[in-house]
């Protein structure tokens, strides 16, 4: 599921590029509780356990402040009433997926991420949350990653999907 359709050049890309590098976190919280209480009104409430935002590398995120999945997320959590939760990690630093092919972003990505250590999802129904769907590569790995540990299922949402 995403909220917005990706456009370049478009009001959606605004959106993200406010929230990603002009330092606007409140862009993601704020479309994320938007996107929750559509979610909740229409009969998508006690879906899930738990909301699991895709992971920044760690120097990343100190760079950025901030990590845009997981405001997305924690906006979400308000009207669906749950919690988010730092599951996954990212094992690997990766360049930007922006300006790769479908075959390289799945290669960028392959092996980057992990189950926290001690982390037990077993027959959970979980949310997986990141900023924007173009190939799912990025989703694909985690989701991959969540269900080899045992999560019952996993859904996706993103703020914003479509192409380049």
């Amino acid at each position: 599921m995403a909220y917005l359709r990706f456009s370049k050049k478009g009001k959606s890309q605004k959106l993200l590029h406010q929230l990603k590098y002009k330092n606007k976190p409140e862009i993601g919280e704020e479309m994320g509780r938007l996107y929750g209480l559509l979610l909740s009104q229409n009969g998508y409430l006690k879906e899930w356990d738990v909301i699991v935002p895709v992971p920044l590398h760690p120097m990343k995120q100190k760079r950025r402040g901030f990590n845009q999945s997981e405001k997305f997320a924690l906006g979400l959590a308000k009207p669906l009433d749950l919690a988010v939760e730092n599951l996954l990690e990212r094992r690997k630093f990766t360049e930007t997926q922006t300006k790769k092919s479908r075959l390289e972003r799945l290669e960028n990505v392959d092996e980057v991420f992990g189950l926290r250590q001690g982390e037990n999802i077993s027959g959970m129904r979980i949310l997986l949350v990141d900023d924007v769907i173009t190939t799912g590569a990025t989703l694909c790995a985690c989701s991959n990653v969540l269900l080899a540990n045992g999560a019952k299922h996993v859904d996706l949402v993103t703020i914003a999907a479509g192409g380049q």
